[in-house]
């Protein structure tokens, strides 16, 4: 699955940030609980070098809570990393963001330096209802769908910390095909970018093997079958998404089974784990090495002027017949002047 959505606000808002991120001590990155790998932005990890970082996971009432804590120990691997897990309903959570940035910037004396502090993320993952709570009052303007900020901002949060906002930013190429299908799934794509079928049925899959005895909860199916497709006609049946010539409508169960997996309906459901985006990862570099290993396979051959050992020969033998002809040529000619 590709998934071209990158609005022009977003280019400018990277450019932005970078020119930024020299007056900045500390990043913090907010991430979706349920998918923290395909919720990470590369482009960030690579401007942000080697400053602090705290990555929040939020929305993590909707994620499973034992994959959430596998999650934030995965990531505190990373050096300058450390995670807190948040939920909208929780300000008091949220609150504990101040006092971790002091604890990370302790040559930062609170009562004479100020911690600039910038706050990122992609569309959709909670970032602005953060900030709200941060700040104390409302300041960004939320909504339940991608790119609802468009500017960047500064905020004064109190205890000598400065806050800069950014609107959420997303990549103009996700190499991880799964990310694309995850992002779509958990709303931070609009979903006038692709279809509710093909997302419906990536969801389907993952969630009859991870988790089965959800899906038999809410749809109210004595056993879970082994294929998405056969899942959904079940789940069909059960919720009355029925077409013409009583053939299961796959586009309204799809939808219906996307829209309650991210209101939380469902059940707690994380849609990714670190051992699972690893093999992800190391698969796509082979891909991308054949791939670059053929690119150059093919310039090289353009370079000697043949595509393939058959035009190779096919063009020694054009070569080859010139030369004789020409030989031909030239004998005739000396044996005119004779």
């Amino acid at each position: 699955m590709a998934i071209h959505w990158y609005p022009g606000h977003m280019h400018k808002a990277q450019k932005e940030m970078k020119e930024r991120l020299p007056q900045v001590d500390l990043i913090i990155e907010v991430l979706d609980a349920r998918i923290p790998y395909s919720s990470e932005n590369p482009a960030i990890a690579k401007l942000r070098g080697d400053k602090p970082c705290i990555k929040v996971l939020s929305k993590s009432d909707l994620a499973d809570p034992v994959l959430t804590q596998v999650w934030q120990d995965y990531l505190e691997q990373q050096r300058g990393v450390k995670t807190i897990a948040t939920t909208t309903d929780n300000p008091a959570k949220m609150k504990q963001i101040i006092d971790l940035c002091r604890a990370m910037l302790p040559e930062k004396d609170a009562s004479i330096k100020t911690i600039n502090t910038m706050i990122v993320g992609i569309p959709n993952v909670g970032k602005s209802t953060l900030i709200n709570h941060l700040a104390g009052r409302i300041i960004a303007k939320t909504g339940n769908e991608p790119a609802v900020t468009k500017a960047q901002q500064r905020i004064n949060l109190g205890s000598g910390i400065i806050l800069f906002d950014t609107p959420g930013i997303l990549w103009p190429k996700v190499d991880n095909p799964n990310s694309s299908y995850r992002l779509a799934v958990t709303g931070a794509i609009k979903d006038t970018a692709h279809e509710f079928d093909d997302i419906g049925f990536f969801a389907a899959d993952y969630l009859i093997k991870a988790y089965p005895e959800l899906l038999k909860s809410r749809f109210k199916v004595d056993s879970i079958p082994d294929t998405e497709i056969e899942f959904l006609e079940l789940a069909g049946k059960s919720r009355g998404a029925i077409g013409a010539g009583g053939r299961i409508n796959f586009h309204k169960i799809c939808e219906v089974l996307i829209n309650e997996l991210r209101l939380g309906k469902i059940g707690q459901i994380t849609l990714e784990t670190p051992d699972m985006v690893i093999k992800e990862e190391q698969e796509i570099a082979e891909v991308l090495a054949k791939k670059h290993a053929k690119d150059a396979e093919r310039k090289e051959r353009f370079k000697t002027g043949s595509l393939s050992p058959d035009k190779s020969d096919r063009k020694q033998k054009r070569e080859a017949d010139r030369a004789e002809q020409s030989a031909r040529m030239k004998k005739q000619n000396a044996d005119k002047k004779k």
